[in-house]
């Protein structure tokens, strides 16, 4: 297929690209730099430049495209994350670019669009397994996701394919804020969001990254990509500890992280979601099936990273 990729150079879609590539097909990818563009070049896929919320401009790059896949954010740093201004980029860019992308994507008569989501829109389930038609919620840092996902729904009621892929938590090499707890618990700080019982639903990158392939022949609607196996805080907290070769000394927030409120309710609440329906109409399953393989997995990435200087 011929496939455009927004987002092409960032945590997911560094990884995406090169597996769409190896994946035969050809690949035109967003890029806003030459640095960037010349990342996506290395990777096997031809670069154009232009604004992601310029749709006039957009529909010209997507003209002969047989799918689009969206996969463009503008997450805040770790430290900025529980500030609610840290996050209008990452709205404008989930709102207005995705509605952008859409209406290009429509008026250039591309068939298929997929649409990148988070799994953290569900509201918290406890320990009841959740599918795509749990009841979602709303709170700040979710607005563009919801957005997203509307424009979505909006191309398939014009006759488009739109898929929804609602990751989860991402991990594993390139995920900054993944790096960063690795680093911490190399120096014995353990740090984890929430009750230690509360579910979160992880997703290493490059089975995010496969399952933005298996996407292409996905219907249209929302799917959960996960780990299998989502684990609860105090498992997480294990596997990476583990992974690291420490036991930590200091451990955070914890509970402490409720105090936040809706600043980190995306992390601390629990989600204990179910990948089942993705996996059944693409055959899609992930390599780490859950995060005590994929840290280790991860640890070694880093660790030979940190060797080489």
């Amino acid at each position: 297929m011929r496939v455009f990729v927004t987002g092409a150079t960032g945590a997911i879609g560094g990884h995406a690209v090169p597996a769409l590539v190896h994946a035969g097909h050809e690949v035109t990818a967003l890029a806003r730099s030459g640095q960037k563009a010349a990342v996506l070049a290395g990777h096997g896929a031809r670069p154009v430049s232009v604004s992601l919320f310029d749709a006039r401009a957009l529909t010209a790059v997507f003209t002969g495209m047989d799918a689009v896949v969206n996969l463009a954010s503008a997450m805040p740093s770790t430290l900025r994350f529980p500030l609610y201004g840290a996050w209008w980029e990452t709205e404008r860019v989930r709102t207005e670019g995705s509605a952008a992308v859409t209406e290009a994507a429509l008026a250039a008569g591309v068939g298929r669009l997929v649409q990148e989501s988070v799994a953290m829109l569900y509201r918290p389930g406890g320990s009841t397994w959740i599918h795509e038609d749990w009841p979602l919620d709303e709170y700040p840092q979710t607005r563009g996701n919801l957005a997203a996902e509307a424009s979505a729904r909006r191309f398939t009621a014009a006759g488009g394919i739109g898929t929804v892929l609602r990751l989860g938590l991402f991990y594993g090499p390139g995920a900054a804020h993944a790096e960063q707890l690795y680093a911490l618990a190399r120096k014995r700080i353990g740090v984890r969001f929430g009750p230690p019982g509360n579910y979160v639903s992880l997703i290493h990158l490059t089975d995010a990254a496969r399952a933005v392939v298996a996407a292409l022949t996905a219907p249209a609607g929302p799917f959960n990509v996960v780990d299998d196996e989502p684990l609860t805080q105090r498992e997480q907290l294990a596997a990476l500890t583990t992974a690291a070769g420490r036991t930590p000394l200091l451990r955070g927030p914890g509970r402490a992280g409720l105090l936040l409120g809706s600043r980190l309710t995306s992390l601390t609440r629990s989600l204990r979601v179910s990948n089942t329906a993705f996996r059944a109409e693409t055959g899609w399953a992930p390599r780490y099936p859950s995060a005590r393989a994929g840290w280790l997995a991860t640890a070694a990435v880093l660790d030979r990273q940190i060797r080489q200087g």
